[in-house]
């Protein structure tokens, strides 16, 4: 078989999963407009002064932050829940069979090339999309992953589509730089991390929602059928938690080791090294923040939002914008 060809038909099959996962965002999109019909009618069958605090049965047992607050039935309240637990079932199968297509497409482009499919943005961005899909497969049966799953999917999909139409780089033999077992191994460690950080930071910006609607007292909205901003800013922590060391051994302690395997020097202050940093010591911050100063919520979040910033600008502004030694990681 060629394997030249096996790399690229590997394309389609992305393309493939890229449909996938737009079929999963529209039927979690349904599900999300059926329970925000529930909440109007509820809005319209309770008087406010009843809404005002209204919480689940367990919401004052311990551990329950992790539990959204139920609505009071209203009329076809049940059937509307039955369609809407079948429409997240349709989206969660969706959405497992694009994450499987998408897993058959990065193998057949890494047989193909016949190395680890993760040497330029095109396979950096699809590996990374499967990374971020498999940790939100683990979430979706879980009460956060199911209120998340409609902007983590369209998040992905996005990714995903615009890896297999803008970033796409025909398969072809590496530089010389990047003949190496490093690729594997320390670029390998970047696509884990790149992510779970995505992950968090999909959960960190709708923890500063989630927190505002609750500060605010609101009962309905977009805001209000969000999980417990804690245990949203809990889940964000223990994704950042363990990004974070696999950055700091892949990106920069086995990248340092890399350069001077490769150039002679462990450090050059070329621009994607210095982003790396960057993005360390904004992620570093946010971990000191919560475990000295105490920081939660709303305020941590935003400082993890600037540490996701620092990750895409080192991802897409730093291969397209500047020239430097990882050039190689650029668009054509």
């Amino acid at each position: 078989m060629d394997l030249d060809a096996v790399a690229e038909w590997s394309r389609y099959v992305v393309v493939v999963a890229v449909l996938g996962y737009l079929a999963a965002w529209l039927a979690y999109c349904a599900e999300a407009g059926i329970h925000s019909r529930r909440r109007r009618n509820v809005t319209t069958t309770v008087p406010e002064r009843e809404l005002v605090g209204v919480t689940s049965p367990a919401a004052d047992a311990p551990g329950s932050a992790d539990v959204p607050a139920e609505a009071p039935a209203g009329p076809g309240d049940a059937e509307l829940q039955e369609r809407a637990d079948r429409l997240g079932g349709i989206g969660r199968g969706l959405f497992g069979l694009a994450t499987l297509v998408l897993a058959v497409g990065v193998v057949m482009r890494g047989l193909g090339t016949e190395r680890a499919p993760w040497a330029n943005m095109y396979e950096f961005s699809i590996t990374g999309a499967l990374v971020a899909s498999i940790v939100f497969l683990a979430l979706a049966r879980t009460v956060v992953g199911r209120v998340v799953a409609v902007w983590a999917v369209l998040l992905i999909f996005v990714t995903v589509g615009l890896a297999a139409t803008f970033l796409y780089v025909p398969p072809g033999p590496l530089q010389p730089a990047l003949q190496s077992y490093w690729l594997v191994v320390h670029v390998g460690c970047a696509v884990l991390a790149f992510g779970l950080f995505t992950v968090g930071a999909v959960v960190s910006a709708l923890q500063i929602v989630s927190e505002r609607a609750a500060d605010r007292g609101r009962t309905s909205g977009f805001g209000a059928s969000l999980p417990d901003s804690g245990a949203l800013d809990r889940l964000a922590y223990r994704l950042t938690a363990i990004a974070f060391p696999i950055w700091t051994f892949g990106p920069l302690i086995l990248g340092a080791i890399w350069a001077e395997v490769s150039w002679g020097r462990y450090w050059g202050w070329d621009p994607k090294e210095v982003w790396a940093l960057i993005t360390w010591l904004a992620y570093a911050a946010y971990l000191h923040a919560r475990a000295t100063a105490g920081w939660k919520g709303s305020k941590a979040s935003v400082v993890a939002l600037i540490g996701y910033a620092t990750v895409l600008f080192s991802y897409f502004g730093v291969n397209i914008l500047f020239d430097g030694l990882h050039s190689y990681g650029g668009v054509g």
